[in-house]
């Protein structure tokens, strides 16, 4: 199994793409916004050889939905996403006005994910799913055990966390799924953020003002 991200859209969002060894990939919040974001999105996959199956959001603020549809057209993927926000993906195009962005309606996901699923492809890789909300309903984090990395969205930065002050956030929520589901993981996990630099359990442990150095 492979990790790789792209930095997309001016909010900069991370778009993962996790590839198995058979060449199968899931693209991970696919945030690319203009046609040169999409064309280094297909550029990636092609020279890689890779064959997307799986379009996964970690939640569904616009910027990290705004490459659905794209994607959805160009390759035979499965979407899935947490039920929690759908009210958010339903309503991409209108969040996107308000900051100025032209989005093409993304689909609407064909499984939801919750905590305690997985997500299986290729022969190597298994992804956990945990539900963590307070950024938004439906925040979920994909965690990879054997390999030490969990991709978290918005839920969780280097020295930061997520934003609880949009629709549907809840601060006290995010808070306590951070205690219990990120910080109970082993120091060495490192943390893929949705922006930003990655990060460690560890580092996140000691040094984020939020956490009160657990």
């Amino acid at each position: 199994m492979t990790l790789h991200h792209l930095v997309f859209n001016p909010y900069e969002v991370n778009t993962y793409i996790i590839a198995a060894a058979d060449g199968q990939c899931a693209i991970v919040d696919p945030a690319c916004c203009s046609s040169g974001e999409q064309a280094a999105l297909e550029k990636y996959i092609a020279d890689k050889n890779l064959h997307p199956v799986w379009l996964i959001n970690t939640h569904g603020h616009f910027d990290h939905v705004i490459g659905n549809a794209f994607v959805c057209h160009t390759w035979p993927v499965k979407t899935a996403a947490h039920r929690g926000d759908l009210f958010l993906m339903e309503n991409a195009y209108r969040q996107g006005e308000i900051f100025g962005f032209t989005v093409e309606q993304p689909p609407t996901p064909e499984i939801f994910l919750d905590e305690g699923d997985t997500v299986a492809f290729g022969d190597d890789v298994s992804l956990q799913i945990r539900h963590i909300p307070g950024h938004s309903p439906g925040s979920i984090v994909l965690y990879a055990p054997d390999r030490k990395w969990i991709i978290v969205g918005d839920v969780l930065f280097n020295g930061s966390i997520g934003r609880s002050d949009l629709p549907g956030g809840d601060y006290d929520l995010l808070i306590n799924g951070i205690e219990e589901k990120l910080m109970t993981l082993p120091m060495n996990t490192v943390v893929h953020p949705g922006h930003g630099a990655d990060t460690s359990i560890g580092q996140e442990r000691i040094h984020n003002p939020f956490l009160n150095g657990m």
